[in-house]
């Protein structure tokens, strides 16, 4: 397969005149281009940057234990005397923080929505009817103009009865309305209460009763296709207010429930009521996490802990500012997408809306021949899932392989080439405008920065961003509990399986864990189960003591710790690097041990696989999976051997099973998997696992029990007849 013919192919291995004349090309551009202004001003050539100063600044320590213990805990070098856990001296709640960013930004752009200028109906070849859309321009609100939206809609709420310190819930999609209204809660200290959009209704009436809400926050199509058929077992909801532009009357819905427009009760009620302003200890969201382990839990985070998390990401994100460009279409549910908008917002970057369904020229809701959202913004900033990023690697490395021999051999020259110069810390301007202007493009042709969360990003698709879309990727390491902020690499690292060091607002240690044999005293590093401290460490579970005194610890100090359940070691220069999870260590019926989260990451890069799902039983000898193969690729594999068929056929077939089985195989052995953590029986599924299905979460990690209830027949009959 052509992926591993690109990071194994040797320079011996290419035509030699072609290795000679790009060569001679490269070093012609930078002899006629630099080398006059390098001798008259200094300035340094750009296959030579700075003469590896990135190179020995990605050497340096980034972390050091306080302790001199080689489980720490590590602290940021900057760090080491105290962590940081504001912005600005006395802003230490957001309500202040967005007063002082429109202070600064007053008439700068703030947030963005596409027009819609038409919306067809498509129908497809077997019969169904999707959405197409043609998309307008951007429309922005300034700094002002969205405070002031903020202000009258939380003085509209306070007119229907929502009062300080209570909670109030907010179930929609990632748009403007979502922000604006985070902020009117925010200064108006109401408990917001965080709902991924994706949820099942089970899942939603549990945290809508749980924090027993009266009011509301919805879109019109969430409230037609998810929440009407669960308001019957939520008693106490009140009031839904719908942010889009929609009808006043609603028949056929509870008379208890009254249901508003946004925009127009936005304007006309107000609250005679004086603002009560959020202290910093006070609680500003309660959000939900995506149930990858179970039950949806409700994260209590306050005030001080969301300032303390942007403290930290914005130290370890380079020169923001006023012109920065940031694209949000990733749940604003999701503690990475919240935090990386709040950092915009505090630093005066503007905020375009997208939607997966919108995001690029080929995606499912943009009518052919019409540009996707990011062709459109040409974002500088955007956050990532590892999902969505090997999804773009396998889509370039496909087209790739089916380019002429002499592109191939060009593009891997260039590829290489550049991943030799990016290790040497050297840029390479030549090859970024000739080779990969138009994979940079994609993106919008303008990205400087994207950052990375949400689950591991391999190897081979960071070494792909790095080099082809021409910018960094910070790759970072947080949770919900931590507000997202934990870890982040530095923009100038480029070296892979690594999620970078502390932040600033935080702390790391390693406990030993004995039952999966990882200890402080381990060599060459010291392992353990990843603890995080610091003022972003979260408040606890929302009504669920028990699960509190498991996961959250206070030390002696009064400092707040919280224990992630992964396996990390730090590295020499105070890297952390996530190697395990506790959740995902499987023991076989012989005695050994198999990560399940490795086995996965490791097979994900075979161009036969979307998605896969490694499982294993205590009482078996052996892994099995369920897997999402790759269309293209499957239906190229069968007919090379003959096979033809629908897509459900091809599935279902035990002679395609065999020959993916073997690709498998071949793709584990080469990267050095033991044999007994390589799938011996797998099951493929026709569908994609998506987040409506319950199967992944909004950021694409697996759900592991649904999983496993899901292809519950498989599994009895993939361990039947050992």
């Amino acid at each position: 397969m052509f992926f591993r013919f690109l990071t194994m192919k040797k320079k011996e291995d290419l035509n030699p005149v072609l290795l000679l004349l790009f060569h001679l090309m490269v070093w012609l551009y930078t002899l006629i281009s630099f080398l006059p202004s390098y001798l008259l001003s200094g300035v340094s050539p750009p296959d030579g940057d700075s003469y590896g100063t990135e190179q020995m600044r990605a050497k340096r320590a980034k972390a050091r234990s306080i302790s001199g213990m080689p489980e720490g805990p590590y602290r940021a070098v900057s760090a080491a005397q105290r962590l940081k856990a504001s912005l600005h001296p006395g802003v230490d709640t957001l309500d202040k923080m967005f007063q002082t960013a429109v202070a600064r930004f007053r008439h700068k752009d703030c947030l963005g929505t596409r027009e819609v200028i038409s919306v067809d109906d498509e129908r497809q070849n077997n019969g169904k009817v999707f959405k197409k859309l043609i998309l307008g321009e951007y429309h922005w609100l300034s700094f002002e103009e969205t405070l002031t939206a903020a202000v009258q809609l939380g003085s509209g709420l306070a007119s229907l009865g929502q009062q300080p310190k209570t909670n109030i819930a907010i179930f929609c999609e990632t748009r403007a309305e979502w922000l604006i209204a985070a902020q009117a809660c925010f200064a108006h200290n109401f408990r917001l209460v965080t709902l991924y959009a994706t949820l099942g209704g089970p899942a939603v009436a549990h945290g809508l009763n749980e924090t027993e809400v009266t009011h509301i926050i919805t879109s019109r199509e969430l409230l037609e296709t998810r929440l009407q058929a669960i308001l019957i077992k939520v008693p106490r909801l009140q009031h839904i207010i719908v942010v889009d532009n929609t009808p006043t009357t609603w028949p056929g819905y509870p008379q208890n429930i009254t249901i508003h427009n946004m925009a127009t009760y936005r304007l006309a009620l107000t609250s005679s009521r004086e603002r009560e302003q959020p202290q910093s200890s006070d609680i500003a969201v309660i959000m939900y996490t995506s149930g990858s382990t179970g039950h949806p839990k409700g994260v209590m985070i306050s005030h001080s802990n969301i300032i303390a998390g942007i403290t930290g990401m914005a130290d370890r994100l380079p020169n923001l500012c006023e012109e920065d460009t940031y694209i949000g279409y990733l749940p604003l549910a999701h503690v990475l997408e919240l935090s990386a908008e709040l950092v915009c917002i505090s630093h005066g970057c503007r905020i375009g809306y997208s939607s997966p369904h919108t995001l690029v020229d080929q995606s499912t809701k943009i009518k052919k021949g019409s540009k996707g959202d990011i062709s459109i913004l040409q974002p500088t900033m955007m956050a990532a899932v590892p999902e969505i990023m090997d999804r773009i690697y396998k889509n370039v490395m496909m087209k790739v392989e089916e380019m002429s021999c002499l592109q191939r051999t060009l593009f891997i020259l260039a590829y290489n080439y550049k991943l030799e110069q990016l290790a040497k810390g050297h840029s390479t301007p030549l090859c970024d405008r000739l080779i990969f202007s138009k994979i940079r493009n994609l993106l919008g042709g303008r990205t400087r920065l994207l950052l990375s969360g949400g689950a591991p990003l391999s190897a081979a698709t960071q070494r792909f961003m790095n080099v082809c879309l021409c910018c960094p990727v910070g790759q970072g390491y947080g949770l919900t509990e931590t507000c997202g902020a934990g870890t982040i690499s530095e923009h100038w690292d480029y070296s892979t399986g690594r999620v970078g060091g502390p932040l600033v607002c935080c702390e790391i240690k390693l406990k030993n864990w004995a039952d999966g044999n990882y200890y402080s005293t381990d060599h060459p590093h010291a392992r353990g189960e990843i603890l995080i401290g610091g003022p972003n460490v979260t408040m606890g579970y929302y009504k669920n003591q028990d699960k509190n005194q498991d996961d959250f610890i206070v030390d002696e100090n009064g400092q707040r710790w919280f224990c992630t359940g992964d396996i990390g070691e730090f590295q020499e220069d105070g890297c952390l690097k996530i190697i395990d999870r506790k959740k995902d260590l499987v023991k076989l019926q012989a005695g050994e041990y198999v990560s399940l989260g490795k086995v996965e990451a490791i097979l994900k890069n075979c161009p036969l696989i979307d998605n896969i799902c490694a499982y294993a039983n205590s009482d078996e000898n052996y892994v099995i999976a369920f897997m999402v193969p790759n269309q293209k690729q499957l239906q190229l594999l069968a007919h090379q051997h003959g096979m033809e068929g629908s897509w459900e056929d091809l599935c279902s077939s035990k002679a395609v099973e065999e020959l993916v089985l073997n690709a498998l195989n071949e793709a584990a052995l080469a990267a050095q998997l033991e044999r007994f953590e390589i799938p011996r029986k797998i099951c493929l599924s026709p569908e994609p696992w998506m987040p409506e299905m319950g199967l992944v979460t909004d950021a694409f990690k697996l759900k592991r029990e649904q999983l496993k209830t899901y292809y519950h027949d498989d599994i009895k009959r993939m361990y039947a007849g050992k």
